[in-house]
């Protein structure tokens, strides 16, 4: 079975990769060896996938981003230009740390912005949002906002981006898609019904 994906000519893809179908990865990128990259995954100019990462399908990675072993990102999730992952807590120049890479799971439809730089071993929920310039140091919540450094949450966000107010009885609707949340004991969920 073979896929169908696009390389620039000046990307390198090391023997061993797997490549979704209509994924796309552009200038001087380079994937290594074990990498798995699910269907229509967009890799813009300078990024590194390193051994062992997985990225699910339609997950979007701008320009100057190093995807680190330990990394996971789920369907559909955004990574800002120059964002940073982490793999190892304490890093020493002269302590080898090999095998000892922490995991960072990032979940379905999570956006992480520009500059931004995730701790490894924190994961990020599903539809979170992690503002530019953020400096996340523990565990994000599915849907939460977070901003600043250290990375601290300022609210909520809608699967389609917005910012999300809830009301007296706990209930926020989204202004674009009309989907309604809720918010109970602290964690938020959208409502099916």
């Amino acid at each position: 079975m073979s896929s169908e994906y696009f390389v620039h000519e000046t990307a390198i893809v090391d023997e061993g990769c797997e490549i979704g179908n209509g994924s796309k990865i552009w200038h001087f990128s380079h994937l290594m060896s074990g990498c798995k990259l699910g269907n229509n995954c967009n890799l813009g100019q300078n990024v590194v996938v390193s051994p062992g990462v997985i990225l699910g399908n339609n997950v979007k990675v701008q320009n100057n981003v190093s995807l680190y072993t330990g990394v996971i990102c789920e369907d559909d999730v955004f990574l800002g230009p120059s964002m940073v992952f982490t793999n190892v807590v304490n890093p020493r120049s002269a302590v080898v740390r090999r095998g000892q890479y922490s995991q960072t799971v990032v979940r379905r439809g999570a956006s992480i912005g520009a500059n931004a730089t995730i701790v490894c071993g924190h994961d990020i929920g599903e539809f979170a949002f992690i503002g530019a310039g953020a400096v996340v140091t523990r565990t994000v919540p599915p849907y939460a906002l977070v901003v600043g450094n250290p990375a601290r949450q300022i609210g909520w966000m809608s699967e389609f981006g917005h910012r999300l107010n809830f009301d007296e009885a706990g209930i926020a609707v989204c202004p674009e898609s009309h989907e309604r949340y809720r918010i109970l004991d602290g964690m938020v969920r959208k409502q099916t019904d």
